[in-house]
Order: structure tokens, then sequence, then C-alpha cells
């Protein structure tokens, strides 16, 4: 019984809840459909933080024309900003930080990625957008950090020293 639990507790860990999406904006940049796409994201752990997510939708007509149907562009932007009184849960304080977004950019090649990563010398929020490929990792990268410091900021679990 108790291996039972432990793989449904594994499942479930592995399927935590990551950040969503709203699409909040869509412009089109060509006569083929091709959009830049703007996305607001929630940080599922940092209460009072939104990130706005840019990335290039290529259309049907675009993808059918130039033959590459499974490449994407992986230029994206992001911004983020302090929304809200700022609520900090569980957070990785490692250098790597941790993941908060992912959304697939083509069927299995490549995602549109956002880690975390908490700047503990300045007391920043440092929000990175990058994609993650299978082969040829791309170099193109955002960032934007939100400071914490002179802001009321809760912390699940006391400030880190």
């Amino acid at each position: 019984m108790s291996r039972r639990l432990f793989i449904i507790a594994a499942l479930a860990a592995g399927i935590a809840a990551p950040a969503v999406a709203e699409v909040v904006g869509k412009v089109g940049v060509d006569w083929v459909g091709n959009d830049i796409v703007v996305e607001a994201v929630t940080d599922p752990e940092v209460k009072g933080v939104t990130c706005h997510v840019t990335y290039f939708d290529r259309s049907i007509i675009d993808r059918l024309s130039k033959g590459n149907w499974f490449e994407d562009p992986s230029n994206n932007s992001i911004a983020c900003r302090q929304t809200g009184p700022i609520e900090i849960g569980k957070i990785d304080l490692s250098e790597e930080g941790e993941e908060v977004f992912r959304e697939g950019r083509s069927i299995i090649w490549k995602s549109l990625v956002v880690n975390r990563i908490y700047d503990k010398t300045n007391d920043t929020l440092i929000y990175l957008a990058h994609s993650r490929q299978v082969v040829e990792g791309s170099a193109k990268m955002s960032i934007s950090t939100v400071p914490l410091f002179n802001q009321n900021v809760t912390w699940a679990n006391g400030k880190p020293n």
C-alpha cells in the first residue's frame, strides 16, 4: 500500500500546478497570418507578480509555403512587474532557480520556458525567458527583474538569510 501511495505522490509532484498563461494580446505582422502573441503569466509561488511574455506564432500558410513545418523562431521577450502585494511561497533558492512556466512551441522539439531565480545579494527576483530544445539549444533569451527591497513582502518560510 505504501508503494502505491509513493507512486501517486510522485506523479502528483510531477504534475504540480505550473503557471497558466492567458493570451492578452495578439498582433498580426504580415498578410500570411503570422502573429506576435502576448501572454500574461502569474507565478504560482509568488503572488503579486505578473510576467508578460511575447513570442512569434507562425501561421499554417507560412509553414506550408516555406516547407519547414516544425520550425518556430526562438525569439521571445519578457517583462515582469509587481501587480499586487507580494507573497512568496516555497521557492527554490538555488543558483539555477526553478521553472515556473513552460509552453510547447513545436510538436515535440521546442518549449518556451520561464525560470525564476532569486538574487539574494540584491533581494531581487529574476525571471528568465528562453527556449528549450532537444538539440541545438538557442542562445536567445530575455530577462526581467522584480526588486523586493523597500517592498512589503511576505515570505511563507521567513526571509532567507
